[in-house]
Parts: structure tokens; sequence; C-alpha cells
């Protein structure tokens, strides 16, 4: 009666043969289902787990989104302010070096990134198309500025490369744009080379400042190499911002508008010839001041040689009166006038008022 009612009532009698039948494929299902699933884990985290790093790239894990540690290890020397310090002071991750197979786990993420040496130009930019970079001389001339930049990422901050900003290269050309642009607006020639220097001027100082200035287009395009090496060492501290290090800047086209470079064309040709005046000018005038000093140190050999023999006669007649007194001094006069008797050819003698003249051969007229 009772078996009778369960079974009206469905109610499965567990210990019935015909019931355990049924449930034990069920188990086995789950089991194969695990099995199975744990199979194709393995066989997926084998074949995605092995891999590789090329000559040329630096690998960088994280495990659940957080980059592995290098405990104890020193950050690099920085080149950043105080401030700046603070705000880029990033953690030393370890990089896996090239080289493998290695393997990482299931929950491991692996970055890679590439050493090698790039280039981009600098009208680059993801987010608009560009053929020139603008910028305003310190004479607010719109100008095109052209080139490129070679970079690569540094192995000593990864971490700001992979981790610190979304796109690396993208704020490194912001950067390096905006630091070009402040740089064009206040450059002047280093070399101050003027049409005149200050002291060969004489004049009031406005004057002298009006032309040294010229015109900053002209010097940017005299200081190329110059402003590539002001560029370069601006961007020294990159690595430790973005990651990125700046190998070199190449500067290569500053334009201004067409309609300008007319203007500018004339305005250097003038330049150019008002400096050849000035030269000109002032080759002749140091050959005429050379001419000068010669002539005057001729005319001073002259003047030495014709009083030369007078100091001698005056030294040597102060030397025979020193020593033979007067009586001496009258002896020597005497025995001069008698060799110079000796070699004149007429004698004119005044005396008692009248004029004679003789000859060498005592013929009187």
């Amino acid at each position: 009666m009772r078996a009778n009612t369960r079974a009206s009532e469905g109610i499965v009698d567990p210990r019935r043969p015909e019931t355990a039948r049924k449930e034990k494929p069920s188990m086995l299902v789950i089991l194969g289902l695990l099995a199975g699933a744990t199979f194709a884990f393995a066989a997926w985290a084998l074949a995605t787990g092995f891999y590789t790093v090329r000559p040329d790239q630096r690998a960088v894990l994280t495990s659940f989104g957080r980059a592995i540690r290098t405990p104890g290890a020193e950050p690099p020397e920085s080149t950043l302010s105080e401030e700046e310090g603070e705000r880029y002071r990033y953690p030393t991750i370890a990089s896996i070096p090239p080289g493998g197979p290695y393997f990482k786990w299931p929950w491991q993420k692996l970055h890679k990134a590439t050493v090698a040496t790039q280039s981009a130009d600098l009208t680059w930019d993801p987010t608009k198309e560009q053929s020139t970079i603008e910028a305003v001389t310190k004479d607010n001339l719109t100008t095109g500025v052209n080139g490129q930049i070679r970079y690569r990422v540094s192995e000593h901050h990864l971490y700001p490369y992979f981790f610190g900003v979304r796109s690396p290269l993208e704020h490194v050309m912001g950067y390096f744009v905006s630091v070009l642009r402040e740089r064009i607006a206040n450059f002047t020639d280093p070399k101050g080379q003027g049409l005149v220097s200050d002291e060969e001027m004489g004049e009031t100082e406005e004057a002298s400042t009006e032309l040294s200035e010229g015109v900053s287009i002209n010097d940017l395009r005299k200081n190329l190499p110059l402003l590539n090496q002001f560029m370069e060492e601006q961007c020294l501290s990159t690595p430790e911002r973005y990651g990125i290090e700046l190998d070199a800047a190449l500067i290569t086209e500053i334009d201004p508008p067409r309609e300008v470079d007319h203007a500018l064309s004339a305005i250097n040709s003038t330049r150019n010839q008002v400096a050849a005046d000035i030269s000109t000018a002032r080759a002749d005038a140091e050959q005429q001041i050379t001419m000068s000093k010669r002539a005057v140190e001729i005319a001073r050999n002259n003047a030495q040689a014709e009083v030369a023999p007078l100091h001698e006669l005056a030294r040597t007649l102060t030397d025979i009166k020193r020593e033979a007194g007067p009586r001496g001094l009258s002896a020597y006069l005497r025995n001069m006038r008698l060799s110079l008797l000796g070699r004149t050819r007429r004698i004119v003698m005044n005396s008692d008022g009248f004029g004679t003249t003789a000859d060498q051969g005592g013929h009187h007229a």
C-alpha cells in the first residue's frame, strides 16, 4: 500500500535499483565536463603562455593589472626639478630582456615595446592632418616649420611609457612643439651680428639697437644647428615624463608666407649690400691708416738719422771741454776748421767793412 501510494504520488524511492542507474550517468557527465574544461584551460594556457622577445624589443609583465616591480633597484639619475620630480615619480619595474621562450600565466598580460631608434615628422598628430607647424617669430611673423625627430623608448623608464600616459609619442610631440614655438617666439641671434658694433657706432643706443636687432626669421635660418641643440637640451626630461628618449631634433625648414618672402629677400639684399659697403669702407680706412703709420715711421727715422750726428758732435765737444778745458776746445775747433778749409772752394771774409772773395787756389776777386 505504501509503495503504491508513493508511486501514485510521483515520488521515486532512491533505494530502488532503477533510480540508482538513472543518477549514475548524470554524475559521469558532470565529471566529464569538468575534466574537459580543465584540459581545455590547460591546453589554452600552454598555447598562449609561451612567448619570445626580439632583440629590438623589451617586455614587461603585469599580474592582475599590476606591473612586476624590481625590489631594491635604484632609480636612474633625475633631470627634473623638485616639483616635477614629485609629479613624475614612477616605480622601477622588471624588464624582460631579449630571448625566450618565456612563460606567463593566464592571469598575466605581456606588454612589448620596440627600443630601436625611430623617426617621426613634426607634423605628425593623430587628431588632425597638417602639412606644417605654425609658429610666430619675435617680429610677429607667422612662419611654417618642418622637420623630424628621432626617438626611442627608454629602457630605464618603461613604466611611464606603458602605464603613465595613453599615447606617449603624442605627448612627446606636443611637448616638443610647444617648446619649439616658445623658443622661436623669443629667439634672437646669440652672436649679435649687426651691421656695425656698438663701439664703432659712437651714437645713441636706439640707433645701434635698430641696426643690430635685424629680422628674427633670418636669425633662425642662420642658427638652425643652435636651435636643434637647444631643443635636444630641453627634451632631456622626456624619458622621465613619458618614457621616450629624444635622440635628435632635425628642424629643416623655416619658411615665411609667400607674400612676405619677397619682402624678406629685399631686406636681405639691402642688408648684404650695406654690410659690403661698410666692409669696403672699413678696409679703405684701415689701408689709409696703415699707410699713414708707415709714412710717420719713415719721417721719424729720417729725422733721427739727421739728428744723430749732431748729438754725437755735442757729446764729443762736451767731453773735450771737460777733459782739456777751453783751450783744448779752441784747438779742436781750429783743427776742424783747417780740415774744413782744405775742402772748400770759395771763402768769403768780412774785414773792416770790405768783402773779398778768394778761390781755393789763392786767387782773389
